[in-house]
């Protein structure tokens, strides 16, 4: 599974790497909102949410939809600017229906639309489908999107001055510090595109994300099969320090791509790829293949040996032990005149954590 951006014909200059007030403020917020995703910001959350005042934390439970459980396109600036309010600006220039809809996919919780289905602002069965959606979600979603298609301008106002509060509340304290390490990832991804080419500043990104090998697709290794392309518009790359694990990408018709990353940490791991997690889970969903683990958990074992001790004929072990290896579970050695399988024990006690990055990513 993948996102797929076409960027044939793209001239080098429209793959752009900046960093985003915006897009680091909905990353804090999506912290805020889902601290189990991000353990190893446990003490800034817990500092930033006793700071809080009252009013404003009901003002960020109130519009959370927003940026929980997927952030909205708006949020992901295609041209960032130096400041969270030229950005700010840049959002309040959007058309009220463009805006809505981005809203609504975050808050019912729907997949991105076509750019021919009907408005809810003007449609009557979008709007009852967009409200049952949210109605399904709960009574916050539902309430906030009645607002929303109520009144729109007076809900994108209130949006506005929430995270203008923000920026007072924890914001600006912590851009400061997070400014730095962006700066620092920016000038070595800038250095590596003028220098050596798309495909070298794509591979310093992540693991995850890659350059076909025609040079004509960005890969982005995604729990989705979607597509999108970047002719006459670019793709955009936002460095975030408080959005990692997390690797989103705009890619909904009528907005220009963009895709944030997490920053690398000092030693980064390489993110072992959706393809690889899948290829483990259904080789450990056969049980006959879970048995010959339990023994090879003791120690390495020939291929007669787990025939021998499971009852099992010599070609039906050597097909179980073939889909392990195939999955990186298992190695062989030669001594001698026997083949000694061994587990892969590291690539096994990663799986659960191989599964969650590929998940959240």
């Amino acid at each position: 599974m993948t996102l797929r951006i076409d960027i044939s014909g793209l001239p080098s200059e429209r793959l752009r790497f900046a960093a985003s007030p915006l897009a680091e403020l909905t990353a804090m917020l999506h912290v805020l909102a889902e601290p189990g995703h991000h353990p190893q910001f446990a003490g800034w959350a817990g500092e930033a949410r006793a700071g809080l005042r009252p009013e404003l934390a009901e003002r960020l439970r109130e519009a959370e939809f927003l940026w929980r459980s997927s952030q909205a396109d708006f949020l992901l600036p295609a041209r960032p600017r130096p400041t969270l309010a030229e950005e700010l600006d840049d959002v309040d220039r959007i058309d009220d229906e463009t805006y809505v809809t981005a809203a609504l996919v975050t808050t019912c919780g729907g997949n991105r639309v076509r750019l021919a289905a009907p408005s809810p602002l003007t449609d009557a069965t979008a709007r009852e489908r967009a409200l049952d959606l949210a109605q399904a979600r709960g009574a916050r979603q539902e309430a906030f999107a009645e607002r929303l298609l109520a009144d729109p301008a007076a809900v994108r106002a209130r949006v506005r001055h929430t995270l203008e509060q923000c920026a007072e509340a924890f914001f600006d304290a912590a851009w400061t510090g997070a400014a730095v390490r962006l700066a620092t990832d920016l000038r070595l991804k800038n250095d590596l595109l003028r220098r050596q080419g798309i495909g070298a500043a794509l591979a310093s990104v992540s693991g995850a994300v890659t350059l076909a090998p025609d040079g004509d697709c960005i890969i982005v290794d995604k729990l989705q099969d979607k597509a999108t392309a970047a002719h006459g518009t670019g793709v955009t790359f936002i460095p975030s320090v408080f959005g990692s694990p997390h690797l989103v990408a705009v890619h909904a018709p009528g907005w220009q791509p963009v895709v944030q990353y997490p920053v690398a940490e000092p030693s980064p791991s390489e993110p072992v790829s959706l393809e690889t997690v899948t290829l483990r889970l259904e080789a450990l969903a056969h049980p006959v293949r879970l048995r010959l683990l339990r023994t090879l958990a003791r120690g390495p074992h020939t291929t007669g040996e787990l025939a021998h001790t499971w009852e099992l004929s010599l070609p039906e072990v050597s097909r179980h032990l073939a889909v392990l290896r195939r999955a990186g579970l298992l190695t062989a050695r030669r001594h001698g005149r026997y083949v000694r399988h061994t587990l892969n024990l590291p690539h096994l006690t990663a799986l659960g954590t191989d599964l969650l990055a590929a998940v959240l990513r």
